[in-house]
């Protein structure tokens, strides 16, 4: 029985992360001027997210396949996986929409990437959107000042008071 649990956890931890890797190179070929980076180009000139929801939405239709993978190892890597890349489409969905709306609560990250990506125009640098560890291993991280008196005169809100949908 741990022998099962112990896979599920280690397909779990791999999805989570390989989903973290490939949401970077996604949005780092985003940058290229190719079709698919033409969504996204209206996405920077917005400044905007969805919505947690309809980001969330995003990630599944692009990743739903790739999802179901596993369980055709077997059951237990298959929930694992399954639940790692559900996991993490929503965590990044959510930190999406927090680093457009809300990025001084971003707590796990020195600098909201995202966030910074965005303000100061970063076509080659922060590539992140949930996490900072892929820019910092293909050295497109780049510390900025960030917190500026714009960010730090923006009234309190809660880690859920955000567009939702």
């Amino acid at each position: 029985m741990i022998g099962k649990i112990a896979i599920g956890v280690a397909c779990f931890a791999i999805a989570f992360v390989l989903a973290s890797l490939v949401e970077y190179w996604v949005h780092r070929l985003m940058h290229k001027p190719y079709k698919l980076g033409e969504r996204h180009r209206d996405h920077h000139r917005r400044n905007e997210g969805q919505g947690v929801i309809w980001e969330f939405f995003d990630y599944l239709k692009g990743t739903i396949l790739i999802m179901g993978l596993l369980f055709f190892v077997s059951i237990e890597a298959g929930i694992g996986w399954f639940l790692g890349g559900l996991v993490y489409a929503a965590f990044s969905s959510y930190a999406h929409q927090l680093q457009h709306e809300n990025p001084t609560k971003c707590f796990w990250m020195k600098m909201p990437v995202h966030y910074v990506h965005h303000k100061y125009g970063m076509w080659h640098h922060n590539f992140g959107l949930a996490v900072d560890w892929w820019d910092h291993v293909f050295g497109t991280y780049k510390l900025v000042d960030w917190l500026t008196e714009q960010e730090l005169s923006q009234p309190e809100r809660g880690y859920l008071e955000l567009r939702w949908r």
